[in-house]
């Protein structure tokens, strides 16, 4: 049997304006993850493949599946490019942690940990680019003009400073930051935030470009900030980066609630993260604070709470 795994992701600065040119940063959250298990299956049939989808609880071959499945999709590109070796059998498992449509990169996730298995178990190597690259055609298909950020920071396992069409820069935080993650209890498609900023965008682009480009300058300074393990100034930038995300019109109340409830029970900064329009937020705080951040969270409506360290 082979398995491999990809980890969640989480955007810390520069939401919805990386899609539109400007910068932002994310990182790999490790303790939240997708696993792909591969093993040989005689009884699936010569160059048969069956997948089975544990969360979903769904399991079909894959010449069954419909063209849009996003599975088999990152299955056919896969073996496309490592050339369709010859099998007797396959059964692909997979199973996640990372909760979905919460703005983790859930459906990368599974992607990457699917692409990973496939070269390991056919010892057909793919590069890094190469697994990022096929992850980001497979999420054209969940969020029709992604960004690029989530299948980029979870193949690359790194935090990393992103520009579309520009090669990721990696770097390291100065100091490990600790954060509690909540979820609003709200379940927004990413493609449906993502489009609705779109059309808003194109009725009013001087207004939102203005926004985009502010958002930019917080996520250039946000850098600095992280890279030196200034924990103050990166969660004052992180309050900033919310106040312009709800300017955008991509943040609900219920998500100013949980933010809004983080700070006075002293978190540094709170802000969404992902696409918005509800999904989770996301609070900096020092160690000894993180219970009492939890215990606000949940006091003010959060469907579920987090913790996560992102290591410096």
């Amino acid at each position: 049997m082979t398995e491999a795994q990809a980890y969640a992701k989480l955007i810390l600065f520069g939401e919805h304006a990386v899609v539109y040119g400007r910068p932002a940063i994310a990182a790999p959250l490790q303790g939240l993850s997708a696993t792909a298990r591969l093993a040989d299956a005689p009884h699936v049939g010569r160059q048969g493949i069956l997948i089975r989808a544990v969360d979903l609880g769904n399991e079909y071959r894959l010449e069954e599946a419909p063209a849009e499945d996003p599975l088999a999709k990152a299955i056919q590109l896969a073996m496309d490019t490592i050339g369709a070796p010859e099998h007797q059998g396959l059964e692909i498992t997979i199973e996640s942690s990372i909760p979905v449509a919460a703005g983790l990169g859930s459906s990368a996730a599974i992607t990457v940990a699917l692409l990973r298995g496939l070269s390991l178990h056919f010892d057909k190597a793919l590069t890094i680019e190469q697994i990022s690259n096929l992850a980001y055609e497979v999420e054209r298909l969940h969020h029709g003009t992604p960004s690029g950020i989530d299948n980029t920071v979870i193949a690359w396992e790194n935090p990393i400073y992103f520009v579309r069409g520009q090669i990721p820069r990696r770097f390291r935080p100065g100091r490990s930051l600790h954060l509690v993650l909540g979820h609003s209890g709200i379940t927004t498609p990413t493609s449906e935030a993502v489009l609705g900023l779109r059309q808003r965008w194109e009725r009013d682009s001087d207004t939102y470009e203005r926004l985009f480009d502010a958002i930019g300058e917080i996520s250039r300074d946000a850098l600095e900030a992280l890279q030196a393990g200034e924990l103050a100034r990166i969660g004052s930038l992180m309050d900033a980066n919310q106040s312009l995300l709800e300017s955008l019109g991509v943040s609900l109340p219920e998500l100013e609630r949980l933010t809004d409830a983080a700070r006075q029970a002293g978190a540094l900064g709170a802000k969404l993260s992902g696409a918005g329009q509800g999904g989770i937020m996301v609070a900096l705080t020092l160690p000894e604070s993180a219970s009492l951040v939890e215990a606000a969270l949940l006091d003010h409506g959060a469907e579920w709470v987090r913790h996560a360290t992102i290591a410096g």
